[in-house]
């Protein structure tokens, strides 16, 4: 298909070495035609510079030096980005084979969709697969009353949406994600689900969705909680969380 859309792919790292070298690989040998890499390091003590220098030729930008941590690399590793498509993967995680141009064909044979995303397949620290993760079709209702069932590993974005809504934010550390799919939904952003498995999710104890699972946990709760408040005229009616 000729006219795939550039897409940016943003690597945010720090101190994974152990795994960082896998996922850039996965983005790069999917040999996408217009494909704009980006690393953000947090300024990692490993041997993650040295590996992001050996790929450094085939990135738009990259850089090693401290930050705030996720959020503050994404915002920054987005600033520099100038895709159609945006695109996020964490460094221990992985792009399934062909999800790219998979991705640029739906774009460009659906322009009136600003958001779509696929499933995923939870695999263990050494890659080992623990469970294939199917997803359902974004239901802003549903979303909202039960919980954040958008895997950010697969989901992609037009830049146009992006901005529409001021991107990321640093208002909420780990469920920012979160925080940016509700945001798009708020901007009636039209957001599609597909039955493809686009990414694998690393899920181990070091992981920082497990380690601070109850803080991520309060954070998209807090979230959703915005809208359990629902104002019929001159009354309010108040939706109990899960």
């Amino acid at each position: 298909m000729k006219n795939l859309p550039k897409i940016s792919v943003v690597v945010p790292s720090f101190n994974q070495a152990k795994y960082l070298e896998l996922a850039l690989r996965s983005v790069l040998d999917q040999q996408y035609p217009e494909l704009e890499l980006i690393v953000i390091d947090g300024g990692s003590k490993d041997k993650s510079p040295d590996i992001i220098r050996k790929y450094a030729q085939h990135m738009k930008f990259w850089c090693s030096e401290p930050d705030g941590g996720q959020t503050e690399a994404l915002i920054k590793g987005f600033s520099h980005a100038t895709g159609d498509i945006l695109y996020f993967l964490n460094s221990d995680d992985l792009l399934e084979h062909n999800t790219l141009r998979e991705v640029g064909e739906y774009f460009s044979s659906h322009p009136d969709v600003d958001v779509v995303y696929g499933n995923t397949l939870w695999i263990d620290a050494g890659g080992n697969v623990l469970r294939q993760q199917k997803e359902i079709p974004f239901n802003r209702f549903l979303w909202i009353y039960t919980y954040n069932y958008v895997p950010c590993m697969s989901t992609f974005y037009r830049r146009s949406i992006y901005d529409k809504v001021g991107g990321i934010t640093t208002t909420y550390r780990l469920a920012f994600d979160a925080d940016l799919w509700i945001r798009f939904s708020d901007a009636h952003a039209k957001i599609k689900h597909v039955k493809r498995q686009w990414s694998r999710w690393r899920f181990y104890p070091e992981q920082i969705s497990w380690r601070y699972r109850d803080k991520s946990d309060r954070d998209d709760q807090a979230i959703r909680s915005r809208y359990w408040k629902i104002r019929l005229s001159h009354q309010t009616i108040i939706f109990a969380g899960r």
